[in-house]
């Protein structure tokens, strides 16, 4: 037997699945939206953190006490997450904080420190990873000989670009102790593959001038 049903039931079935899927979709756009501002509010607090407390801290000290610095460095315990390092490369407009480890939710937030690998404002092969689609993204304009810039709470340290290479995504020995002071970034390949890349995209680049105990006028 056919159940017939009034026109005004089948409109209002249509208009309560337009109000499901207009609801579906207002939480997925500001869940979106939460999700992107999150890093932005958080590279902008930190930011300016980070600018106040080197203001507070004044002149360092001459390049020469570099040594002593660095170990007073290597002393402090810095907690996962935490805000250590100020990561620019003028030329492609890229300004980032640096946090301590890389795990998952550091690298929403932030580029972060490789664990292992000498600490930002030391001596020694410093790694630094980030996302492809987010703070990376720029990566992909990077040339040899660019300046990168990376500010501690204790110095500036200029390298220039060497080199860049694509290595697979399980090889660590662009990690490796170097004879120099080095400085490498690394984030997945290709950078518009859709899902997990399949490769890694390497930056080498190599301090080439004296740190600076002095702190800057801020950041971008």
């Amino acid at each position: 037997m056919k159940i017939l049903f009034p026109a005004s039931f089948g409109n209002r079935l249509v208009m309560s699945g337009q109000y499901v899927f207009a609801a579906v979709g207002i939480l997925t756009i500001g869940y979106w939206a939460c999700g992107s501002a999150n890093p932005v509010l958080f590279q902008r607090k930190e930011a300016q953190h980070f600018a106040k407390q080197l203001e507070t801290r004044g002149a360092f000290g001459a390049v020469g006490e570099r040594s002593a610095s660095s170990l007073e460095v290597e002393r402090q315990a810095s907690q996962e997450g935490a805000v250590i390092a100020n990561l620019a490369i003028p030329r492609i407009g890229l300004s980032v904080m640096v946090v301590e480890g890389d795990e998952e939710d550091d690298l929403k937030l932030a580029i972060g420190h490789i664990p292992g690998t000498a600490r930002p404002g030391t001596p020694g092969n410093i790694g630094i990873a980030g996302h492809r689609d987010t703070f990376f993204r720029p990566l992909r304009l990077i040339s040899k000989d660019d300046v990168i810039v990376l500010t501690t709470p204790r110095e500036v340290d200029r390298y220039k670009v060497v080199s860049t290479r694509i290595v697979d995504r399980d090889d660590v020995r662009v990690l490796y102790p170097t004879g120099r002071d080095t400085l490498t970034l690394v984030t997945c390949y290709p950078f518009y593959y859709v899902g997990a890349a399949p490769k890694r995209f390497i930056v080498r680049a190599e301090r080439f001038e004296a740190s600076e105990k002095t702190a800057p006028q801020g950041f971008q």
